[in-house]
Formats: structure tokens, sequence, C-alpha cells
């Protein structure tokens, strides 16, 4: 992938951004079905968590995720904004393990 050059054109910019854009829009796929895969795990432990009366909120494995995720972020993402993107992720996975609104 092109790097920015400071003696690019302005077509050759303007064309170097359609690109990475086009290189986000695939990671963004590649989210979203990454994403959508945890989401049906989250809805099995929850079918578990219910069979078993063990409660949906789990602070202790909660904390092991974040500490687990800012441990191994290799930015340029900072510390605040995984624990922001993750807070939102295991909110709704808790929101799906309680609905348990998934079948294979």
């Amino acid at each position: 992938m092109m790097q920015p050059d400071q003696s690019a054109s302005p077509a050759e910019l303007l064309q170097l951004i359609e690109e990475y854009r086009h290189h986000i829009d695939t990671l963004d796929l590649q989210i979203l079905h990454l994403l959508n895969e945890r989401a049906r795990y989250a809805c099995r432990i929850g079918i578990i968590k219910k069979q078993l009366g063990l409660p949906i909120y789990s602070p202790e494995r909660e904390a092991e995720i974040m500490a687990h995720m800012l441990k191994h972020n290799p930015g340029p993402l900072s510390g605040d904004a995984v624990r922001r993107l993750y807070e939102r992720i295991l909110d709704e996975s808790r929101r799906l393990e309680r609905e348990g609104g998934y079948e294979d």
C-alpha cells in the first residue's frame, strides 16, 4: 500500500484516498464478520449460563478481557479508545446473552 508522498500531485493523493477507503471498506466487512461470530458465541454462553443459573454480568471476566486487549494493543488506537470500543462490544454481548436472541 502506498504511503502519502509530499511530492504527489493532488490527483495522485485523491487516488490514494480512494485506495485507502477501499481497504477500509474491506476491513470493515471483516470486522463485521468477526463481531457477528463473537456475538454467536456470546448467545451460546448466555444459553449455558441460564441453564446453570449463572448471572449474565461477570465483572471479573470483563476485566480480564479488557486487560488482555489493552496489553496486546499495538496502536495507533490509544488505550482509552480500545477501552471505549470494548465497553460497547461487551455491552452488546451482555444484551445478547440476556436475550438469547440468536439461533444457528
